[in-house]
């Protein structure tokens, strides 16, 4: 058989990688408990396809390492035997390698096996495709020496080679017996056996009416222990009832009374302070409204004067239109008069028809112009006078039918104000989906209102829960967003738990519950993230609010603008077609310029004048509108100031009307409380009154509530338990334990007569053993030889009997073991030492494994020097050392440095520190040669 010369490990159990030297006959392998031994021999195991120790397997190992791969590689001796014939034949070289690759595959580890010639490393045997399965694997192994029973005893641990030496000792035993053996001896024994079971029985009927005193006694004292928990119930439960709750809750009423007493001094200071706001914001408006009286005055007073202007401006408009007219029309006579030569009647009607047809279209674009500009100034004028946001037509339509019926509600957007404008976009984006939400003022409203949403098919919301909205979180778009009135919670709640932040980067920096958006209304929930898209028009807030009226002013400015040259295209057209008209009618141009010779001349004289007069106009006309426009902005600005005034007016009364709503029942509750507590004080102790002793209650019951819980609990247990109330039982307890004590001194007198029985009995056993030894003696010499090749006197010793018939006619005859000249021990009768054992193991497990046809091999033995003294341990490495095997011996560091004595080799293993991922590598140790 082959012996190892090399092991290198990959990823097995805690050991990273590394490469230890076999080639030694003796190989200890050292280490505190843990550190590895075994996980080095069953890594062997594993590579010769033999079951690990214990309960272990291949798996438990690369598990540990937390890798996908694990690799075992040995290098082995290749050495020809007697008959020439090399183990792993057809390797060829002197050294062959042996691998078993671990692998993962599919949630399950796999093996692979493979023998190939030479020393080959890892890395090449990873690409090589002569991997082979375990069952012809084995049977390589097999043809190599390593036969399955040879297999199985080296995958024996060291309690498992203990059953290669059992015996049936009573069958060996009454064999002998019979052939050598006299069985008179035995009735001198049977008489002292009788007498000593005579005794024996009438101690076993003292020791039952003992056993039955002690029944009672222990009944009386668990009878004793049940009245005094009744007693220690009942009064714990007195005490809490008398002065533990009663302590308690004056205690919390003191307590409850003072946090009350502050907090109502805290509720007068604010409803103070909200009276003086509620003053000073009534004072405010005043002011501001006579700021706004003032200036609409100003406005009606510019107003009247640009209507002066105005009329003023058309009358000079109109005389400068009539005079560039009328010269216009002399001009239109002369071109007339120049083409009045060669023109002819179809050509004139032709000019006529499109003339005509432009003027006509120039008519219905002015009329679309002019219903535009009239809606767009309607809407700006509505704008000023108002700060509700623009509606949509179903939504006006669903609120007239509500006003219809009576019921009062107004819009979502109408009670939202943004206080900060650059976060205006985010929450347009995130309350687009409410812009239309309406608010009913009265909850009863709600069934009428939702009937007739039904009816007509209103696609909003309609809400009647409305609440005042909570505090303002921290850093969330409620912080910025101002209530004019009671909304639903859930809007407060949505805006309380989004948080603002600057970017997508920071809002990546919280934590992964917490729903965020940016300025420009990038937002992140639970879903994900997104970009909500910013609204081209606003809803909500004075923003919204002049963003409208900005966006309606540019509107009537570009239709004036498209206004403007229409007009004078429409006059040229209308001074055409009545032109064209004359001549069709045969009206001639040389006589209409000599009829109207003087008015064309006076024209021309008036109109420089006429258009000094409309220049003068027009600059007081833009002076007095650039007035109207300031006292405008002027007007916008006082108004937004009274609406913040007004809702500022609104939160003090709607602050105050809840404080004095609530002041009344938490001052009646407040003189509930301090009646209550002198009712409880009165007839109280000082100390209790002082509240001396209050922490220890508190701590043990908690609260009154609980303590008064505990009380019912304590009741509810006196209740339902089966008590023992009559103190008697403690009597009679301790007069049973007294007869208990005189019953066991009798016990114990008729003990020493059962002892002096006994000692006749074995003196009688003592003749029978001395006879069996001579009946056996024979028989040993026949296992003597045995044992002289471990240097160990074998010899068939008397079994060891107990003082007891059945423990005699159970005993058997074992063969006997002399180490060291210290006695004869057994085989497997539980009386050998452990080292004993081990020697016995050894012998017969070494005679097993050598065979002289195929010399050599390896032997795993797990700690064989665990119970052997110095001089048994150095016995064992010369026995050892005389033998051909190659043997791999683990040993904890405990032993005798003795044990390394035999060893050519030895292998330290340690353990793994808790802070590292692996294993130290495993230290070697060679003896030099000598």
């Amino acid at each position: 058989m082959f012996h190892i010369k090399q092991i290198e490990l990959v990823h097995w159990d805690f050991w990273r990688r590394f490469t230890l030297p076999l080639d030694a006959q003796i190989i200890t392998i050292v280490g505190p408990n843990g550190s590895g031994k075994t996980t080095l021999l069953d890594a062997l195991r594993t590579l010769f396809a033999l079951r690990c120790s214990g309960k272990r397997d291949f798996r438990r190992y690369v598990r540990r390492a937390n890798r996908s791969h694990a690799w075992i590689r040995a290098t082995v001796a290749n050495l020809p035997g007697a008959t020439g014939r090399r183990p792993f034949f057809p390797c060829l070289d002197d050294v062959v390698t042996l691998a078993c690759r671990i692998r993962r595959a599919g949630g399950e580890w796999t093996r692979d096996y493979t023998i190939v010639d030479g020393d080959i490393e890892i890395e090449a045997l990873d690409t090589s495709n002569d991997w082979i399965g375990l069952r012809d694997y084995q049977s390589r192994l097999a043809a190599g020496g390593l036969t399955p029973a040879i297999a199985k005893v080296l995958a024996l641990e060291q309690g498992d080679t203990d059953k290669l030496c059992e015996y049936a000792p009573k069958a060996l035993l009454e064999l002998v017996f019979d052939v050598f053996g006299d069985k008179e001896v035995l009735d001198n024994y049977d008489v002292a056996r009788e007498e000593q079971q005579n005794a024996e029985r009438e101690l076993d009927s003292l020791s039952i009416d003992l056993d039955r005193l002690r029944a009672q006694a222990e009944a009386k004292r668990l009878e004793a222990d049940r009245y005094l928990e009744w007693k220690q119930i009942t009064d714990e439960r007195s005490a809490l009832d008398a002065e533990i709750i009663p302590r308690l809750e004056a205690f919390e009423l003191r307590r409850d009374i003072r946090a009350e007493r502050s907090q109502l001094r805290a509720q007068d200071g604010e409803r103070r302070e909200r009276q003086s706001g509620l003053l000073a914001a009534r004072q405010r408006i005043a002011q501001v409204d006579a700021e706004r009286l003032a200036e609409e005055k100003a406005r009606a007073k510019a107003r009247s004067q640009f209507l002066d202007t105005e009329q003023r401006h058309l009358s000079a408009h109109d005389r400068v239109r009539d005079l560039e007219r009328v010269l216009a029309e002399r001009s239109a006579l002369r071109e007339l008069l120049a083409r009045e030569e060669g023109q002819d009647a179809v050509a004139i009607e032709a000019e006529h028809e499109s003339v005509e047809a432009e003027l006509t279209a120039l008519r219905a674009q002015e009329r679309e112009l002019v219903a535009r500009f009239e809606t767009a100034k309607d809407a700006l004028a509505h704008a000023h006078e108002r700060s509700s946001p623009p509606s949509d037509p179903e939504v006006r339509a669903f609120r007239a039918v509500l006003t219809e019926a009576g019921i009062a509600h107004s819009a979502l957007s109408e009670s939202i104000e943004i206080t900060d404008a650059a976060w205006q976009g985010a929450i347009e984006a995130v309350l687009r989906p409410y812009r239309h939400v309406l608010l009913l003022e009265r909850a009863a409203d709600r069934h009428q209102a939702w009937a007739l949403g039904e009816r007509e098919r209103f696609r909003h919301f309609v809400v009647a829960d409305c609440e005042n909205a909570p505090p303002a979180q921290r850093d969330t778009l409620a912080e910025v967003v101002r209530f004019a009135g009671p909304v639903p919670r859930w809007l407060a709640d949505l805006l309380n738990r989004i948080t603002r932040v600057e970017d997508a980067a920071a809002g990546s920096a919280l934590s992964r519950d917490t729903e965020w958006i940016t300025r420009d209304a990038y937002h992140r929930e639970r879903r994900g993230a997104r970009h909500l898209g910013r609204p081209r028009e606003f809803h909500f807030g004075e923003l919204a609010r002049q963003a409208r009226i900005d966006a309606l002013s540019a509107d009537v400015r570009e239709l004036d603008k498209a206004l403007s040259p229409l007009r004078p295209q429409m006059d040229a057209l209308r001074d055409r077609l009545n032109t064209l008209r004359s001549q069709l009618l045969g009206l001639s141009a040389a006589p209409q310029l000599a009829a109207r010779a003087q008015a064309f001349a006076e024209a021309e004289a008036d109109l420089p004048v006429a258009k000094k007069a409309l220049t003068d106009a027009i600059a007081e006309r833009t002076e007095l509108q650039a007035t109207l426009d300031g006292i405008g902005e002027r007007l916008n600005g006082i108004q937004i100031e009274l609406d913040r005034r007004r809702r500022e007016l609104a939160t003090h009364e709607q602050r105050l009307g809840l404080l004095d709503s609530e002041d009344r029942p938490r001052r009646q509750s407040q003189a509930q409380r301090v009646q209550r507590l002198r009712r409880l004080r009165r007839g109280m102790p000082a100390e209790w009154r002082r509240g001396e002793g209050i922490e220890a209650l508190t701590e043990r019951y908690g609260d009154a509530r609980s303590a008064r819980a505990e009380s019912e609990r304590l009741r509810l247990r006196l209740e339902q338990g089966d008590w023992v109330q009559d103190p008697a039982v403690l009597t009679l307890r301790d007069r049973l334990l007294d007869d208990l004590g005189r019953r066991e001194r009798d016990y114990a007198a008729r003990q020493g007569y059962c002892a002096t029985a006994r000692r006749h009995t074995d003196e009688a056993r003592s003749a029978y053993i001395g006879k069996l030894r001579a009946t056996v003696r024979q028989y040993s010499r026949n296992l003597k030889a045995l044992g002289e090749l471990a240097h160990v006197e074998v010899d068939c010793p008397v079994p060891h009997l107990d003082n007891d018939d059945t423990a005699l006619h159970r005993s058997g005859l074992d063969v006997r073991f002399d180490f060291d000249r210290k006695g004869a021990v057994g085989l497997n009768d539980g009386e050998a030492s452990g080292g004993q054992q081990v020697m016995k193991s050894l012998i017969l497990l070494i005679a097993l494994l050598m065979d002289e046809t195929r010399p050599g091999g390896f032997v795993f033995i797990d700690e064989p020097f665990a119970h052997l003294d110095v001089a048994n341990i150095d016995r064992v490495g010369a026995f050892l050392r005389a033998t051909r095997a190659q043997y791999l011996i683990t040993t904890p560091v405990t032993h005798n440095a003795n044990v390394f004595a035999p060893a050519q080799l030895t292998l330290v293993t340690r353990k793994k520190p808790p802070s590292e991922e692996w294993a130290p590598p495993i230290g070697v140790l060679q003896r030099q040669r000598d």
